[in-house]
Parts: C-alpha cells; sequence; structure tokens
C-alpha cells in the first residue's frame, strides 16, 4: 500500500512536470481581428488606397496570405467558424443572433484545458454570445439569459468588451492578470473598419486620388464611402500599434505567436454578404520569430476553419475530432503541406431583423459558394429576393448607383450584377480572366467539367455539414452543359446558356433583334427582347438572357 502510494505521487509528480515543460514551450498566442476587412486593403499587398505601416511591419517580419476566406461573409458565422474549426452551418450559426451551442468546443477551451493557456477575449463584441438587448431587444435578451445561452464568460478565463481606444489598456489588464507560469491566448476585436464610418480627417485619403475595382462604378458617392472606409483601415493601423507596444514593453514580442486577420468583408456593394471574393477574401498575417521565416508569403487557399486546428498545432494540442478545418502549420514553418483544393462559404440572415414583404437580400439571403484556385460557383436558393450591400444601402455610394442604373448610364456589367431580379441561381466565374466576377459562364460547354467539380464539391460539403438547403442539381452531362441548371427543365438556366450560345451567330456577347428573334413570330420576339434589353441599347446580353423571367427594370 505505502509502495502504491508511493509511486502515485511519483506518477502525478512527472505528470505536472510534463505539463509545465509543455506550456514553457508553447507560444503566446494573440489574435487580432478586425471587422468588415476585405483584401487587399493593407499597403503590404501593394494597394495604394491605405497606409498601413504597422501591419506592413507585422507582415515583413512574419508571413502574409493572399487567399484566406472566411467561412462566411458576415460577422456572427464567420467568427463561429474561426473558434470552432468547423463550418457556420454545421455548428448551427447561419442565423445571424444566435449565440454558440453550449456543445460546440471553441479553441481556447481546448488551449485551457490540454495545454495550460490563461485565455481571453476583449474589445468590440466578439458576437457569439447572442444579441444583446440593443440590437435583438430585451425579449430576445431574457430568452438567452432564461436558458444560459450566453456561454463565454465560462469558455474564458478574461472576458472585456470595449472600444478600439481601450483595447491596448485591456490588453495590459489581461497581462496583468496572467498566472507567470501559464502561456496566454488572447482574441482581441476592433470595430474599424466597420460602417458607421468616421475617420479623422488626417487618415481620410483624398476620394479623387482612389483606385476604384471594376466592381464599383466610379461615382462621387463611392468615391466618398471608399475614402471613409480606407480611413478606417488606416487607424486600425494605429490602434494595433498600440496593442503591439504593450507586448513589446513586456519584453512578449518574441515568443508571442501573432495573427491579424479581418472576420469579413468591406459593407460595400459585392463585399460583406455577397459570395462574391471581396465578401470573405481577408488580409491574414502570422508572425511567429523563430518558426515563421520573415517576408514570406503564400497564394494557397485556405479558409477561416483552417485558422483554430493551426492554432493548436503551434501549441501542440490535437484539433477537436469535430474540426473540419485544416492545419496549415507545416506551411507557416516552410515543410511540406498539402494545398486545399476548394474553400467553402456560407451565406444566411443578417442581423436581427424579421422578413418583411419587399426586403432586399442585405437582411435575408439563404446561398452557398464553393471556389477552387481559379474558378467559383455560387448556388442562390433565393434568387427572388433583390439585392442591396449590407449595412450601406443608405449610403452615397448605394443611392448614387440605384440613380445611374434607373437613368440607364450604369454600365452593362454593372445592372446585370446588381439589378437581376431573380437573380441566378447558379453563377460560375474564372477568377483569373475575371477577378471582379462579372461574367456568369454557368452553362459554358468548355467548362462543363469545371462546372461539375464544383457542383459536386458543394454538395459533398453540404452534405458533411447536415446543410439544411437543398442540394445544386449535380447530374449535368459533359458537352452543352444541358441540365445543369435547375434540374434540366427547359427553361433552366444552363440550358438558357446554351440556347444563348447558338443564337449568338456572330459571337459577339450579346444578340440582336435578328438573333433573338430566330425562330419566334416577329411581334413576340420584338415584346420579348424589349423586356429583356433592360439598359436599352438595342441588345440583349448574356445577363440579360439568362434569367427564366426578364427582370425588372
Amino acid at each position: 500500500m505505502r509502495l502504491f502510494r508511493v509511486l502515485s505521487v511519483f506518477v502525478v509528480a512527472v505528470g505536472a512536470a510534463m505539463a509545465s515543460v509543455a506550456s514553457a514551450a508553447a507560444p503566446n498566442i494573440l489574435l487580432l481581428l478586425s471587422d468588415d476587412h476585405s483584401y487587399p486593403y493593407l499597403s503590404c499587398y501593394g494597394d495604394p488606397n491605405v497606409k498601413t505601416p504597422t501591419l506592413d511591419r507585422l507582415a515583413a517580419e512574419g508571413m502574409k496570405f493572399h487567399r484566406f476566406f472566411t467561412a462566411c461573409p458576415q460577422c456572427v458565422p464567420s467568427r463561429a467558424a474561426l473558434m470552432t474549426g468547423r463550418s457556420p452551418v454545421a455548428t448551427r450559426m447561419t442565423r445571424f443572433s444566435s449565440p454558440l451551442p453550449r456543445e460546440e468546443v471553441t479553441l481556447p477551451e481546448l488551449l485551457r484545458e490540454q495545454a495550460g493557456y490563461y485565455t481571453g477575449v476583449c474589445g468590440r463584441s466578439f458576437h457569439l454570445d447572442g444579441p444583446g438587448g440593443g440590437r435583438a431587444g430585451g425579449d430576445i435578451a431574457a430568452i438567452l439569459e432564461k436558458h444560459g445561452l450566453k456561454t463565454f464568460a465560462d469558455r474564458v478565463d478574461f472576458l472585456n468588451n470595449c472600444p478600439d481606444g481601450q483595447v491596448a489598456a485591456t490588453v495590459e489588464t489581461f497581462l496583468e492578470g496572467k498566472p507567470a507560469d501559464k502561456p496566454f491566448f488572447l482574441w482581441a476585436n476592433f470595430s474599424d473598419p466597420h460602417h458607421v464610418w468616421d475617420p479623422p480627417a488626417e487618415l481620410r485619403p483624398d476620394p479623387a486620388q482612389l483606385k476604384l475595382p471594376a466592381h464599383w462604378p466610379d461615382l462621387p458617392g463611392m468615391r466618398e464611402q471608399f475614402a471613409d472606409y480606407c480611413g478606417e483601415v488606416n487607424r486600425l493601423d494605429r490602434t494595433v500599434a498600440g496593442v503591439l507596444d504593450v507586448l513589446a514593453q513586456r519584453k512578449l514580442l518574441e515568443n508571442t505567436l501573432i495573427v491579424f486577420a479581418g472576420d469579413n468583408g468591406a459593407a460595400l456593394p459585392h463585399g460583406k454578404g455577397s459570395l462574391y471574393d471581396p465578401g470573405s477574401n481577408v488580409p491574414l498575417i502570422v508572425r511567429w520569430p523563430g518558426s515563421v521565416k520573415a517576408g514570406g508569403e503564400s497564394r494557397e487557399l485556405l479558409s477561416g476553419e483552417d485558422l483554430a486546428p493551426t492554432l493548436l498545432a503551434a501549441a501542440g494540442v490535437k484539433p477537436h475530432p469535430k474540426m473540419s478545418g485544416i492545419s496549415f502549420l507545416p506551411l507557416l514553418k516552410g515543410e511540406e503541406h498539402a494545398p486545399r483544393k476548394h474553400v467553402f462559404v456560407e451565406r444566411g440572415p443578417h442581423g436581427s431583423a424579421p422578413v418583411t414583404v419587399g426586403m432586399s437580400n442585405s437582411g435575408y439571403d439563404l446561398s452557398r459558394a464553393v471556389r477552387s484556385d481559379r474558378y467559383k460557383f455560387i448556388y442562390n436558393c433565393t434568387p427572388w429576393i433583390p439585392y442591396a450591400p449590407v449595412d450601406s444601402a443608405g449610403g452615397a455610394g448605394w443611392t448614387q448607383t440605384r440613380a445611374a442604373q434607373e437613368a440607364g448610364t450604369l454600365p452593362a456589367e454593372l445592372t446585370a450584377t446588381y439589378f437581376t431580379t431573380p437573380r441566378p441561381v447558379y453563377e460560375l466565374y474564372d477568377l483569373e480572366a475575371d477577378p471582379s466576377e462579372l461574367k456568369n459562364l454557368v452553362g459554358t460547354p468548355g467548362l462543363a467539367s469545371v462546372e461539375r467539380e464544383l457542383r459536386l464539391a458543394l454538395a459533398e460539403k453540404m452534405i458533411l455539414d447536415c446543410d439544411y438547403l437543398p442540394l445544386p442539381a449535380t447530374g449535368a452531362p459533359e458537352g452543352a452543359g444541358a441540365g445543369a441548371g435547375s434540374g434540366g427543365g427547359a427553361n433552366s438556366e444552363a440550358n438558357r446558356a446554351a440556347q444563348f450560345g447558338r443564337l449568338d451567330v456572330d459571337k459577339s456577347g450579346d444578340l440582336t433583334p435578328e438573333e433573338f428573334g430566330k425562330g419566334r413570330e416577329p411581334a413576340e420576339a420584338e415584346r420579348f427582347f424589349k423586356l429583356r434589353d433592360t439598359d436599352g441599347n438595342g441588345r440583349v446580353s448574356r445577363e440579360e438572357f439568362l434569367p427564366r423571367s426578364p427582370r425588372q427594370r
């Protein structure tokens, strides 16, 4: 019995010593998360519109990633994926106002339980405890409290929401409370560059000097709003500098793995809330002295689901069995790494507003996307809901865009992208030839095998995540794409694409009245041509032709 007690004490002591060694070897981890921050809006990516010296230095001392995609173009579901290593669909977080279910295991919990980390969350709302009373109303907040659905106070050791200007001081407070023998994990959230935009004048660039992407019309209101946005990116850089100064003063920079990322894209057209790249392609920088070579960069596809498994691996912790994300730690360390073939993005309701008749898709939309190195396939399950940008639909940029469309002065490709109703159920883009995703290639005969591969990849992801949406059609045969639309009916989108190709005799990319009227009665042809020719230029474009019904003027 006495020998047993001695052995028991010995085993416990050895276990404690091993845990202590593991903790000593594990890096501190600081996750800095900006809000509504699209790639490439850091000057280290070569963007001329912003000036971000602090983040540029972080990238120069670490590794920057060009193709990091959040799992959703919205704050709440995206953050759920970052913390759980799972898709928002799998974690039941596609409704924007959802609190993270208690049974979902998070990154800070695993670090605390399995590697002895002291953990915390600070800064602006981290969005995973459901909405507060101000946004959802007191009744909803009371329901969350009644059922104990706010769980993050139990998941971390330190929880303190605060505005951006107080983040550095809050980091200081967190570090003061950290036990000396524990590594730390801290997730610091920033509001910038989230709408509403109010940057100081000295950080706001000259609107006339900005370089606009092709998916925005060059209108004064768009330039003004983009200048506001860039000013907030510049202010974010200054705020991050204050946080890094706290680490420097405590001599923690050399043993801290620092991650900077955006949670989703900018609240401007084609961005936040959309499945186009600017909605979910965000900056990602990782600095880890001694492990990540300075000055590195990568264009490999990475998902928001991948961050948690990667940080766990850096701490010597195995990923949770339910995690679908893939660790890219070997990529960080310059080791052999099997790249992703696809990333997946979902879109669901936004904000806390209920469904109303005549609403736009800024508040409610159901769609999914899959992206490969070169191609993007989008599946719109609520195509009848018209488009509007999330958060900024009342601003000068969108107001002037709508006015230009009504006046017939908006470029045809932007009219098709933003004002087609119903929107196409399926979209396919060649991101190499069309990085702004303005030319829908669904049903293109030469891309039948590409389209089918992406449809199958998306269907597989939806099945594995127990997605509640109906699966996309996957039975497109090789050839002209017949049947690749909405089930293969005579009026399916893919069949209409093939029909357009046959009618476009001169291969100009649009149809003359003569081409459009081939095989129709003259009066019928004239009537439908006028309905389809929504921009009134005397020709019917591919985008005007594809929808089952003529879009509304």
